[in-house]
């Protein structure tokens, strides 16, 4: 046993020494116990921050992909719908418009008609008659249906005395005075004249209609082609968008999971 040990004053500074040391000991731990939970507290508030920007953010992706889905479905939608039934439209518009064509045809032949054979002696001038009523869809082409209606004008200028003053029954009249000339020969020829020029007439302006309204089928063809392409350019942007979103989304996620490891290590 040393010497010290036995000395009262030693041994009291030994004492003190062993307190002061086991204080500052308790000191230490007490501030490092400090540190730790205010550095446990700081992490949980960091993580907490974290957490709640990832969930914002989370959403807004969530949002915006949700939206380019609809958006795109949709557009698809439309484009399909387009694409489909467009031509079927503009298919139906074209028979339609041949069928109107073909009206206006008929009725510019009709006109035809009638404008020519009022020529034959001034017929247009003749009143006793309506004989342009009788011209119509079904006829103005036929040079036999013309003949007749012009003969039966002629008739009458032996039937009624009023309408021998006419300049047609004056015309017929003096034609039955030239030798070897047959009034209802001239009559058949001109009539004849009359249905080839509303023939021709009528089929001048089917062709004309029928050229415009193809020139429009087409145009439209290009309308739908390029407002289909439009759409889906728009489309594809939209899905290049989506998948951009998505991939940042996932690598957003993979670092939040690697980062939540190493605060859980």
């Amino acid at each position: 046993m040393s010497s010290y040990d036995n000395d009262p004053d030693m041994k009291s500074v030994k004492e003190n020494f062993d307190r002061q040391t086991s204080q500052r000991f308790e000191e230490y731990d007490e501030r490092m116990n400090e540190k730790r939970q205010k550095s446990k507290e700081q992490r949980d508030k960091n993580v907490q921050k974290i957490i709640e920007k990832d969930k914002i953010e989370k959403s807004l992706t969530e949002k915006v992909e949700k939206g380019c889905l609809r958006c795109g479905c949709g557009l698809g939608g439309v484009a399909a719908s387009i694409g489909i039934f467009g031509p079927i439209a503009i298919s139906e518009l074209k028979k339609a418009a041949a069928v109107a064509a073909s009206q206006k045809g008929i009725q510019a032949g009709i006109a035809k008609a009638i404008e020519e054979l009022g020529k034959i002696y001034d017929l247009s001038d003749f009143s006793h008659l309506v004989w342009a009523a009788e011209i119509n869809g079904t006829n103005f082409l036929n040079p036999n249906s013309l003949h007749t209606i012009v003969n039966k004008v002629y008739l009458m200028c032996e039937d009624i005395q009023a309408a021998k003053e006419t300049h047609f029954c004056s015309a017929m009249e003096s034609l039955g005075e030239v030798p070897d000339v047959i009034p209802v020969r001239i009559i058949s020829q001109m009539a004849a004249k009359a249905a080839a020029d509303a023939g021709e007439e009528a089929s001048k302006i089917t062709a004309g209609e029928i050229t415009a309204a193809n020139t429009a089928s087409y145009n439209s063809y290009i309308a739908i082609a390029y407002s289909v392409l439009a759409i889906l350019i728009i489309l594809l942007v939209i899905v290049i968008i989506y998948l951009i979103l998505r991939y940042r989304r996932k690598k957003k996620m993979n670092k939040k999971l690697q980062y939540t490891k190493l605060l859980n290590q």
